[in-house]
């Protein structure tokens, strides 16, 4: 027992890079896809007819959602049973291998509908992965540095706007330096290439930081381990919350990951604007988010969320009114700098509340789970409701709607969670 907690203690860097590199992955992935669905439409599916075509490409996007909160009580639960480094290592290694699949996979003119089924196996696979992602690495980071709960939680989401910053970086140059035809023949598989570095990196790093010391509450705590139950049975609130509380900047992530896609097809924007604008909104996140985690270790998590949801509930329609009113690159980003700096001033202290809502020995599953739901219902089904909204009302606008609602859900679950004693045993 000596051994144990006499071990030097790792480093709130490595812990936060351990934590966070898997997220980076799954949301470089996701912001890739998103980028480049038009591209995908066209190489994995039929494309005799192209607004078809885009929808099952977006469609298969969101397919990989509901198996989410799968892999949430998969490796969820077997993050709180084993500890949350194998868990992790386990996550990041099937990721990876979706995005190979993705690398390699012959085209719909080579293999016909085996194409669109391998594309919807590997996004699956990486939706499976990444469903165990995020509660066993906020677990992590909040049980390491407790001290810091709010900053360190909050690298979760900055990390994500590093991934969607580096996905429109590797956009943009492409979509300026490359052809139309050479990035439809081969090019949009290079972005996804570039995400197959990050797994052995990651892998390595994630097996050099040990468990967190556990609290005297976990180690008096001598019951079967069965997280999965437990949540499903005792923390159903606390995962309806998390749920809830995570509506409004998920959809907000997703739309902005979405905004090439409708800059090309409903403003009839050129490949690159999208992909610049996208690249200032990940600059705004990037400043933004860690620093409303550390004002929340200060004044709590709902003071500054709460503003937050409020302020993009009221915004968002008028913001995309204006992209449609006057479609051009200068308005394109300041839209989505704006969006990005009603997201990140919301989503820092989101990973502290959300790890508060749950206790210790259940910390990781019940995150999982209702983060996953809660990605599922107002994050990859996104940009299909976008895409959906604009055919059925004939509003370029009408994708405010579907944020709209997020942000009435959030608002209800922030308030909700104002009064609650925070679990940190």
């Amino acid at each position: 027992m000596s051994d144990v907690r006499t071990r030097p203690a790792p480093s709130p860097t490595r812990v936060i890079a351990a934590a966070c590199v898997g997220n980076a992955l799954e949301w470089y992935d996701i912001a890739v896809y998103a980028f480049f669905a038009v591209y995908v439409s066209r190489a994995f599916f039929d494309d005799s007819d192209p607004a078809v075509g885009l929808l099952l490409a977006l469609g298969t996007f969101a397919v990989s959602f509901l198996i989410r909160p799968v892999g949430a009580l998969v490796l969820g639960g077997y993050a709180d049973r084993v500890g949350r480094t194998p868990a992790l290592s386990l996550s990041l290694a099937l990721m990876v291998l979706g995005t190979l699949m993705i690398v390699v996979m012959p085209t719909y003119a080579s293999i016909g509908v085996w194409a669109s089924i391998g594309i919807l196996v590997a996004r699956l696979v990486q939706g499976f992965a990444a469903g165990g992602e995020f509660g066993s690495a906020t677990a992590m980071m909040v049980e390491h540095l407790p001290h810091r709960r709010g900053f360190a939680a909050s690298w979760q989401f900055t990390s994500q706007a590093v991934s969607s910053l580096l996905a429109a970086v590797i956009g943009t140059l492409l979509t300026t330096l490359m052809s139309d035809d050479a990035l439809q023949s081969w090019g949009f598989r290079i972005p996804f290439a570039v995400g197959l570095l990050v797994g052995p990196v990651g892998i390595y790093i994630r097996r050099r930081v040990p468990e967190a010391e556990p609290t005297a509450a976990a180690q008096a705590d001598t019951e079967p381990r069965t997280p999965v139950r437990e949540v499903l049975a005792a923390h159903k609130v606390a995962v309806l919350l998390t749920i809830g509380a995570l509506a409004v900047t998920t959809c907000l992530n997703y739309m902005i990951s979405y905004i090439p896609t409708y800059a090309i097809n409903t403003l009839g924007l050129a490949d690159s604007a999208g992909f610049v604008a996208t690249l200032v909104g990940g600059l705004v996140l990037l400043v933004v988010s860690p620093l409303s985690g550390h004002l929340s270790d200060r004044s709590g998590p709902t003071r500054i969320m709460l503003p937050g949801a409020a302020a993009t509930l009221l915004l968002i329609y008028p913001l995309f009114a204006l992209m449609v009113s006057t479609p051009g690159l200068g308005v394109l980003v300041v839209v989505v700098g704006l969006m990005a700096l009603l997201k990140g001033a919301y989503y820092g202290p989101l990973g502290m509340l959300m790890a508060d809502l749950f206790p210790t020995r259940v910390r990781a599953t019940g995150m999982a789970v209702g983060y996953n739901i809660g990605v599922a219902v107002f994050g990859g089904a996104t940009p299909l409701v976008a895409q959906f909204l604009l055919g059925a009302t004939g509003t370029a606008a009408a994708p405010a709607f579907w944020v709209m609602v997020a942000a009435v859900a959030s608002l209800a679950a922030v308030w909700a969670c104002r009064n609650r004693q925070p679990q940190r045993d």
